[in-house]
């Protein structure tokens, strides 16, 4: 590869990540479920929690924060209902094992929850939830996150981006997926938009004070998602946040240490919440997929208005992904120059 260009195949990029991983002294487990769900955001065009996070998540391990060597366990459990400790893993750890564990229960009881103790950052949370439609159940996933997102009306932090997802598989086709943050955009596309120079759109982001601002320079917090009616927003947040902290006991937003501090050894002790039902235990399999089929093609097909077109949840990261598989990522420049630094650190074969 030309060393002036910036674009890598999806391949390399798994390879690198594992590399990088395990030479940082990770086990097994954790490079795999960590480079698995950065790989889905890179993949699927999530590039605010794709490979670009694994600078990050190397510091973490390196400093203490997330444990090189976790030993998950169940906590507590009740029917379909368990509690899993991460042992403060990195994040795709405990959310890949409860998914994991929540499509066993389903299977047995016809839904499946597992709740998360002691997790971190939790990455694309459709990660998870995909895990379960590939395998032919509904997955739904949910965590909290650090404050950075105003209320509606508020000039303070209080929620964070808080992430809700939800995937369920269409016969034949891609599954039906959903993976949105609570907050009009993610920090990490912030974080990205800095690298780049982009703008930011109007309305998402706001600075010290409140204000709304397009310079993601000067960004201090975000908007709830729903702009003049930002507060249903804030209210999904809260969903994400009852099921990740509050019924885990973990911290809630405003009490967990931030993401991206000079502190990179004490556990910020985050919760998370992942789900997985058996459509078989509502009614025949038949009619679900015939019904599931009807609802995404009808969609697909409504009326559009001029020069848009209609996609359902999902659509646009399928596009990117087959994109994506055949021609590559292009990474930018920041992400650049933190994997050079980390190919060194590691003697691991750089990509570019």
């Amino acid at each position: 590869m030309d060393a002036n260009q910036s674009t890598v195949s999806l391949v390399d990029l798994d390879r690198f990540c594992r590399e990088i991983l395990k030479g940082c002294g990770a086990d097994d487990a954790t490079a795999d479920a960590t480079t698995r769900a950065m790989m889905h955001a890179t993949r699927c065009g999530v590039d605010s929690h794709g490979m670009r996070l694994l600078d990050h998540y190397v510091k973490a391990l390196e400093g203490g924060r997330l444990n090189k060597t976790p030993n998950l366990r169940k906590a507590s459990g009740f029917g379909a209902v368990e509690t899993l400790d991460a042992d403060h893993a990195q994040g795709a750890v405990g959310g890949y094992a409860a998914m994991d564990r929540a499509i066993t229960l389903a299977r047995q009881f016809g839904i499946g929850a597992v709740g998360i103790r002691n997790g971190s950052h939790f990455g694309a949370a459709g990660a998870y939830s995909i895990e379960a439609a590939r395998q032919g159940l509904i997955g739904l996933s949910f965590c909290n996150s650090d404050s950075f997102v105003r209320l509606h009306d508020g000039a303070s932090r209080f929620h964070g981006t808080n992430p809700i997802s939800m995937a369920v598989p269409v016969a034949g086709n891609d599954p039906w997926l959903l993976d949105m943050a609570t907050s009009a955009v993610p920090f990490n596309r912030v974080l990205l938009y800095r690298s780049t120079g982009t703008t930011l759109p109007d309305g998402v982001a706001s600075d010290a004070n409140g204000l709304d601002t397009t310079d993601a320079q000067i960004t201090e917090m975000l908007a709830p998602v729903g702009a003049a009616f930002g507060f249903k927003g804030a209210a999904l947040a809260g969903i994400a946040e009852i099921f990740s902290a509050v019924l885990t006991g973990m911290r809630l937003s405003f009490d967990i240490p931030p993401m991206n501090s000079d502190d990179m050894a004490t556990p910020r002790k985050l919760g998370a919440f992942v789900m997985a039902i058996m459509p078989e235990a509502f009614g025949d399999r038949e009619t679900f997929e015939a019904g599931m089929t009807r609802y995404v093609e009808t969609l697909r097909t409504s009326p559009a208005r001029a020069g848009a077109s209609v996609m359902a949840p999902g659509d646009r990261e399928w596009k990117v992904a087959r994109h994506r598989e055949t021609h590559g990522v292009e990474l930018d420049p920041a992400t650049q120059e933190a994997f050079g630094k980390l190919a060194n650190a590691y003697r691991v074969r750089a990509l570019l």
